[in-house]
Formats: C-alpha cells, sequence, structure tokens
C-alpha cells in the first residue's frame, strides 16, 4: 500500500527478487554444508563473493591471489589489505600499489 503514497517506489518487487536469487540458489546448496561450523564458512565464503560482487571483483580471481598471498606467509597485522573494498581500490589506482607484494 505505500506505493500509493510514495510514487517512488515500485508497484512490484522484480528488481529485489532478481538481486537475491544468486542468494536463494546458494542457501539450497548450503544444506550440504554439514553442520554448524560448515554453516558458519559456507556463510562467510557467501558474504565475500557478494562483497566481491558489490565492489566489481571478480571473486575468482580475488579468491585465489588471496589465497596465494596467505599461503605465502601473508602476516595477520595486514590482513585488511586484502579485503575486497581495498583490492577493488588499488585495481582503480586510487590508493597506494605496495598492498599486495608479500609479507
Amino acid at each position: 500500500m505505500r506505493f500509493l503514497d510514495d510514487g517512488r517506489i515500485e508497484l512490484d518487487t522484480n528488481t529485489v527478487e532478481r538481486a537475491i536469487r544468486p542468494i536463494c540458489l546458494s542457501r539450497k546448496n548450503a544444506l550440504f554444508a554439514s553442520d554448524d561450523d560448515g554453516g558458519a564458512r559456507w556463510a562467510a565464503v557467501a558474504s565475500l563473493v557478494e562483497t566481491c560482487k558489490l565492489n566489481g571483483v571478480d571473486p575468482q580471481c580475488y579468491f585465489a591471489e588471496v589465497l596465494t598471498c596467505l599461503v605465502n606467509g601473508w602476516p595477520n597485522s595486514r590482513i585488511g589489505e586484502l579485503m575486497p573494498w581495498r583490492w577493488a581500490a588499488e585495481e582503480d589506482g586510487t590508493t597506494s600499489s605496495e598492498g599486495r607484494e608479500g609479507p
């Protein structure tokens, strides 16, 4: 009923439904996470994937490089530099590129 009072509100919810469709499909796949810890890990990965998408970062490339950095001994004190929004800023050239060269 609010759309009758506010002309900016859309009459249908197709835009929202299209936006959450991947999340709903993911939720079905998450049934196979095995236990609460597996579900928490699944939620963390799904959250990172969606954060990558919101920041215009390719999730597959992001995970490949971040996992490589972690395996090569990336220091915990610099973990914030590996967040998707920092990744997007570095790729745009808006921050210094000393970033992901290693520990």
